[in-house]
């Protein structure tokens, strides 16, 4: 299963948005407001719990100065990648655009498909409010 985000905006450059998104401790600023739970385990990971869900351990597994930031999830039951790509726009300016991928099962693709759309956009929404 691949999941895109709308392309955003932030006001933000391309290294300062890298950089931002290469600390684990800001993607608290990223989530949504149904998540219940959010703490940062190690220099490159952090677990995560939105409301009625279960806990996502998430661990930055590769990136590639400024562009990329590749987040990687660390269950093996639930085995997914979020690539997060950082584009200029400007001096001051860069965009963001996230893809989530992901081999379930078809049930578990049918049960997650539209929370984890949701999940994506909010965070692509968040970004460009930074």
């Amino acid at each position: 299963m691949k999941l895109e985000s709308e392309k955003v905006t932030t006001s933000k450059s391309q290294e300062e948005m890298f950089d931002f998104l290469t600390d684990v401790h800001n993607y608290k600023q990223l989530m949504p407001e149904s998540t219940e739970k959010f703490e940062t385990l190690s220099e490159d990971t952090f677990l995560f719990q939105l409301k009625g869900m279960p806990e996502i351990r998430l661990k930055i597994v590769e990136t590639k100065r400024p562009e990329l930031v590749r987040l990687g999830s660390t269950a093996e039951k639930f085995p997914f990648s979020l690539d997060i790509f950082v584009a200029p726009v400007q001096e001051d300016q860069s965009q963001v655009h996230l893809e989530f991928e992901g081999n379930f099962n078809p049930m578990m693709s049918m049960m997650i498909k539209g929370p984890l759309k949701k999940f994506i956009a909010t965070l692509a929404e968040n970004a460009s409010k930074l």
